[in-house]
């Protein structure tokens, strides 16, 4: 084994067999113009460290290896444009998970002055988890402390927002364990000043144990803070949390949702309270209510407003048992709710990341009746109460926790849902959003789930669009607009405009026939009157 040190890299070592590592040769080479000095001898070690990335990027063998890293690093020292050889790095995949990538690289950054770039790629490592952790989160302090004693210098630098965005596209898995527990340490001292924030150290103690109302819910009484809950049925359950329909104090008129999760998990807490700082009163209805959260050390209970009149799911079953697919007028009305949520959603900086007809319950307007053909465009009078609310935000994304321009990787796992990036693992922002709300839609319209297929254009393109046919009796313009628009080159960073041209489509639709808002109001009664009875 033989063993040499970059010598102007203090602490990198370098341990090669030269009879069996193709790296060994470049590496002595760069030592060997590490310890030259002249102009030309600085020349070939760019050069070099060029010529030996390029080599050995693609190599699976060397992705963890830390003498390649090492080689990156020497690189960025040497050339001007190391915010692009940092990007490349991060795109290679290069020792993602140990800490030495971040600590060593955001101390190159801090040295050439770019302070921003810094504390992003200390917060990148700590997000992504690497190891070990408690080095880079002492990094990351020693680092704060330094920049608050030049916080004046700092705020005046500049920054290249291009090269910046370059920088931040680097995708991370908003859904990874490690990095949501990151996430809430970063958040804690915000969460815990949230009104309706209750936490203890100790595990639930009540006289019901909670993990009995799996088998048998019905009228048993819970404790929580000093409330009791008669449990009036479970309401829906997943791999890690069920949700009961519940009596506050056995009052039947003062109804509230129990969401009941283990282990403990405050984050949809936390995006409902930035659904109230961020969503306008007259919109706030649309995407659900937490009255607070009790925390202990073995699981959470969320208490939310409860909606009795079913989900969007429902209402598309309610005709799949009668072998009949939704009507045309009302699946338009609920698109145009869908377009208009998810533009006011993202238009605020936070992404739902599970949109599925079963999270959306449905509004119907205060009193019978009370629709009128004149509220319909503008939302306006009883038209504000009738609609859609989404709900079970544990998959919610806040934009504003992440750097601008961040892109997104992981898999939701919802069958159905998973849009293309997914799929062929790549970059992802406001798609998770887009495609599970293509997916309802399709499912309004057919009554199953969406499979779409490549279909070659004229001009030797393609698109992607459902495989199922729309029907010769519905607007086919309008369905195909949407659906082409939705499936294909869909924004990465600002779809509103998308979305309200999407939506205008099929208001002026609606509008420019006033038999057809009549007709979604005989259905909408029709539909009131069925399901709540139900």
């Amino acid at each position: 084994m033989i063993t040499t040190t970059l010598s102007r890299s203090p602490g990198f070592t370098i341990a090669v067999d030269a009879s069996k590592d193709p790296l060994v040769p470049f590496l002595w080479s760069i030592k060997e113009a590490l310890e030259a000095s002249s102009d030309e001898s600085t020349s070939n070690l760019s050069n070099l460290l060029r010529d030996c990335i390029r080599n050995f990027k693609n190599n699976d063998r060397y992705r963890n290896d830390v003498r390649f890293l090492k080689i990156w690093l020497i690189y960025m020292g040497v050339t001007d444009d190391f915010v692009s050889v940092f990007k490349e790095m991060l795109d290679s995949n290069v020792c993602a998970k140990n800490s030495s990538l971040y600590v060593w690289s955001a101390s190159l950054f801090e040295l050439k002055g770019r302070l921003r770039y810094a504390l992003f790629i200390y917060q990148l490592g700590i997000r992504r988890n690497a190891k070990p952790i408690e080095w880079l989160r002492k990094a990351l302090t020693l680092f704060l402390n330094r920049m608050s004693e030049i916080q004046n210098a700092a705020s005046n630098q500049k920054v290249d927002d291009l090269e910046f965005m370059k920088l931040e596209n680097s995708g991370i898995n908003p859904w990874d364990t490690s990095a949501m527990d990151n996430l809430l340490k970063t958040i804690h001292p915000l969460i815990i000043k949230f009104d309706g924030y209750r936490s203890k150290a100790k595990p639930y103690s009540g006289k019901v144990v909670l993990s009995a109302l799996k088998n048998s819910s019905r009228n048993k009484v819970i404790e929580i803070g000093g409330m009791k809950y008669l449990i009036k049925g479970c309401a829906g359950q997943g791999g890690f949390a069920q949700v009961y329909k519940a009596n506050v104090n056995s009052d039947p008129d003062n109804v509230v949702a129990l969401k009941i999760q283990k282990p403990a998990f405050p984050w949809e807490f936390y995006i409902y309270r930035q659904l109230d700082l961020r969503i306008l009163d007259r919109e706030r209805s649309s995407y659900g209510f937490a009255h607070g959260i009790h925390l202990y050390s073995d699981c959470s209970i969320l208490i939310c407003d409860y909606l009795a009149n079913g989900t969007l799911q429902d209402a598309v079953n309610s005709y799949v048992v009668l072998g009949k697919s939704m009507e045309e007028v009302l699946c338009i009305y609920y698109t145009i709710e869908m377009l208009h949520m998810v533009e006011t959603l993202h238009g605020v900086g936070l992404i739902h990341g599970d949109f599925k007809p079963d999270n959306l319950l449905i509004r119907y307007a205060r009193g019978k009746g009370d629709l009128t053909e004149d509220g319909f465009l503008n939302r306006s009078g009883p038209w504000c109460d009738q609609g859609l609310c989404l709900v079970d935000w544990g998959r919610g994304i806040d934009l504003h926790l992440f750097p601008d321009h961040t892109l997104f990787k992981g898999d939701c796992r919802t069958s159905g849902f998973r849009c293309f990036e997914m799929l062929a693992d790549k970059p992802w922002k406001f798609q998770v959003d887009a495609y599970g709300l293509c997916a309802i839609v399709h499912v309004m319209l057919h009554g199953s789930y969406m499979e779409v297929v490549k279909k070659e254009q004229s001009d030797g393109g393609y698109l992607y669009l459902p495989r199922r046919p729309f029907k010769r009796y519905w607007n086919i313009e309008l369905w195909k607009s949407f659906f082409t628009k939705m499936l294909n080159e869909y924004p990465h960073h600002d779809d509103r405009s998308l979305l309200q041209d999407l939506k205008k489509s099929f208001q002026d639709y609606m509008g420019s026939n006033p038999h057809l808002i009549k007709k979604l109001m005989e259905l909408l009664s029709k539909q009131r009157a069925s399901m709540c009875s139900a």
